[in-house]
C-alpha cells in the first residue's frame, strides 16, 4: 500500500478510525496531537479529518483540487500527505488502524429546495441588483466541495458574496453559509468572500447567529420580488 496517490481507491468515499497526529502547514500552521480520529476521504478528493465532537466542523480538512499520497505499511501504519494547488500540506501520521473501508456512494440528486425557495432564488438572481448598486450574478448553485451556493454574485467593488436563501431563516442555515463561506475563503481566487442570509423571515436567534459571524440578513418579500407588490396599497 506504500506511496498509493488517492485515485488508486477508485471513485469512493474511504472511512478510516485510526489513532493519528496531524500537522497542517500553509497560511498558518497547526499541530493535533496524537488521538484517535475519522480519517474522511471523499470522492471528490477532498479530505477531512474528525473527532467525536464538533458536530459537522472538521478539526481540519483539505479541499479539493488537492493531491493525496499515502505511504503506509501492510497494517496502515505511515503518513498520509496532502497537498493542494496553494502548495499549502495536511499530514497525517498514522500510528494504528481500527477500521478502514471503502464505498461507492453513488450520484446524490442534491438537495431538494421546496417551491417557495426554488422561486425566491429565481427572483432574486435576476434582480440582485436590489442589494446594492452595480452588484451583478456570478451564478446560481454555485458549485462547492460540500454543496451548491444558493447564488455568487459581486458586489460594486468586485467582491465576492455568497448569499444562502431560506422560506424561513434559522440557525442551522446561518451555520450552513458558514460552512460554504470556510470552504470559498480557502480558494484564493475568491477570498475575500462575505455572506447574505436571506429570508422570507429571520428568526431572531438567526439573526444574532449571523451578525456574530459577520454575516448579513436580508428579508426577501416575496410578493415585491414578483412584482405584486402595490406600494399605493400599503398602510405603512
Amino acid at each position: 500500500m506504500c506511496g498509493k496517490p488517492a485515485g488508486y481507491y477508485g471513485r469512493t468515499v474511504r472511512l478510516v478510525i485510526a489513532r493519528c497526529s496531524v500537522d497542517y502547514v500553509g497560511r498558518l500552521t497547526a499541530h493535533l496531537p496524537s488521538a484517535t480520529r475519522l480519517l474522511l476521504v471523499k470522492a471528490d478528493g477532498s479530505v477531512l479529518v474528525h473527532s467525536d465532537g464538533g458536530s459537522y466542523k472538521p478539526l481540519n480538512w483539505m479541499s479539493p483540487p488537492c493531491s493525496l499520497l499515502i505511504d503506509v505499511d501492510d497494517h496502515g501504519i505511515g503518513t498520509w500527505t496532502v497537498t493542494n494547488k496553494a502548495g499549502e500540506t495536511l499530514v497525517v501520521s498514522v500510528e494504528e488502524v481500527h477500521h478502514d473501508s471503502a464505498h461507492e456512494l453513488g450520484i446524490d440528486p442534491g438537495l431538494v429546495k421546496d417551491g417557495v425557495e426554488a422561486h425566491l432564488q429565481t427572483l432574486l438572481a435576476a434582480q440582485v441588483e436590489i442589494l446594492g448598486e452595480g452588484w451583478r450574478l456570478v451564478r446560481r448553485e454555485f458549485p462547492t466541495a460540500i454543496g451548491p451556493v444558493d447564488i455568487m454574485c459581486r458586489d460594486a467593488a468586485g467582491l465576492a458574496v455568497a448569499i444562502e436563501i431560506k422560506r424561513r431563516g434559522d440557525i442551522d442555515g446561518v451555520e450552513q453559509l458558514t460552512r460554504y463561506l470556510e470552504l470559498l475563503n480557502r480558494d484564493p481566487l475568491l477570498t475575500p468572500v462575505r455572506g447574505i442570509f436571506a429570508a422570507q423571515e429571520i428568526k431572531p436567534q438567526a439573526r444574532v447567529l449571523a451578525n456574530d459571524r459577520g454575516i448579513e440578513c436580508v428579508v426577501l418579500d416575496y410578493h415585491a420580488l414578483r412584482g405584486h407588490d402595490d406600494v399605493e396599497a400599503r398602510l405603512f
